[in-house]
């Protein structure tokens, strides 16, 4: 009989510990929940058979704690996968008692959105190092199938490969490579859009911005719902990471608003704190939007239509995305200007981050596709045409990718991807 795969999640009960225990058990693998008791592993089992939507999970799910099951647990396991708060001291704790009980040629994975795996493997033994990776996925992931693998200089390169291949393999994974760099490619590119898109806020309005920037322009939500999905205890931790360890031409669009700030102290986290709120508050079917420069709630008053937003969603609707995107280029006024720089900025940030933290143009393109479900920026590209872009790109002094100018000068496609379902991101 073929071994069935054992994984030990430590922070079962975290969001992410809870929801990967159900797209394991799904691909066949025995899975311990680990949690600080069993009341939080039991928890976890719930959320995991929701996410799933089958109870059949269970039969594959073993609970127990950290006190009275890791050492043996950790002891067999194929994979052990770390899902605790964002903490870089109380990870390496527990890396520090896996590193006693684990077999020799277990893989040991941190799922950090963004810290630094290099500093988690420092001081642990050199089997652990070379066995040791980040194995980032995207929340709930058993919907958002991109998965970032990230080694530091001393995994050994078959632990990586064999990591890749179960992902893609076993667990249905759309997966690359990345750099130990902060927040890795993902998060790096789209939480840079993200705040952005919080600081102008400020200004402009809460509304509007999630409607100048919203689905049209290539995302599956308007980016300030979407920080209220994530939470903005989890924005401010990836993008204060960011901030704080990279300096590279986005670097301001990197500072968390002094509102959000605010916000956070006094508890407003986005969905997960209701009654407070983030950027939305939602009573029934009541929403109020926030006033960012007073704190103040105040029901959502729907933007004035905007004539090339509306065009846009038209021809997204009918599937004519190039069409969409001529009249991205072409609109005229301090609207399409505000709506050009934050969506070619999303393309120059993200198309510079090959070579530095991303393997190829390809890898951002599956990353934000799989990972975000925003438009692949290679694919906006082609639609806008490479030399059109460039000269958008110098408009708005955003640097020119290198990629794109090779694009330009070949007169080549930049998108070399599986067949892309503009579909998926661009919307109406």
């Amino acid at each position: 009989m073929a071994h069935k795969m054992k994984v030990v999640i430590l922070g079962a009960n975290g969001a992410m510990g809870a929801t990967s225990g159900a797209v394991f058990a799904g691909a066949g693998w025995n899975v311990v929940k680990l949690a600080r008791d069993l009341e939080k592993a039991q928890s976890a089992l719930v959320t995991a058979q929701n996410a799933a939507r089958a109870e059949a999970v269970a039969e594959r799910v073993k609970l127990g704690t950290y006190d009275d099951d890791m050492d043996e647990q950790v002891a067999d396991a194929d994979l052990i996968f770390e899902s605790l708060a964002e903490d870089i001291a109380l990870k390496k704790a527990f890396f520090e008692r896996v590193d006693k009980r684990r077999r020799p040629d277990s893989i040991v994975a941190s799922g950090s959105s963004g810290l630094s795996i290099a500093e988690m493997a420092r001081g642990r033994s050199d089997s652990f190092r070379k066995h040791f990776l980040g194995i980032h996925l995207f929340n709930p992931p058993q919907v958002i199938v991109g998965t970032e693998v990230i080694p530091h200089p001393e995994t050994d390169p078959n632990v990586t490969r064999k990591a890749c291949e179960i992902l893609a393999h076993e667990i249905g994974r759309k997966v690359i490579i990345t750099r130990d760099r902060p927040a890795f490619v993902g998060n790096r590119v789209g939480f840079k859009v993200l705040n952005e898109c919080a600081q102008l806020s400020a200004e402009h309005g809460v509304a509007f911005i999630d409607y100048l920037v919203g689905p049209h322009t290539g995302r599956a939500m308007a980016p300030l719902a979407t920080i209220d999905l994530v939470g903005w205890d989890v924005h401010k931790a990836i993008v204060d990471n960011v901030y704080a360890h990279t300096e590279d031409e986005a670097h301001a669009s990197f500072q968390l608003p002094s509102f959000m700030e605010r916000g956070i102290e006094a508890g407003h986290l986005g969905d997960k704190t209701p009654k407070r709120g983030g950027f939305y508050r939602k009573d029934g079917k009541a929403v109020d939007a926030l006033e960012p420069k007073t704190g103040a709630y105040k029901p959502v008053q729907k933007p004035a239509p905007i004539p090339f937003v509306e065009s846009m969603k038209h021809y997204n609707r009918e599937g004519r995305y190039a069409e969409a995107f001529r009249v991205f280029a072409e609109a005229r006024g301090a609207e399409a200007d505000l709506m050009r720089k934050v969506i070619l900025g999303y393309v120059s940030y993200a198309l510079n981050r090959v070579e530095e933290v991303a393997e190829s143009a390809r890898d951002v393109d599956i990353i934000m596709s799989y990972g975000f479900n925003w438009a692949p920026p290679s694919a906006l590209v082609d639609l806008i045409g490479a030399r059109n872009i460039i000269k958008l790109f110098e408009r708005y002094h955003l640097m020119v990718p290198p990629v794109v100018e090779k694009a330009a000068a070949k007169g080549t496609k930049l998108y070399y991807g599986e067949m892309l379902d503009y579909g998926r991101t661009l919307v109406g």
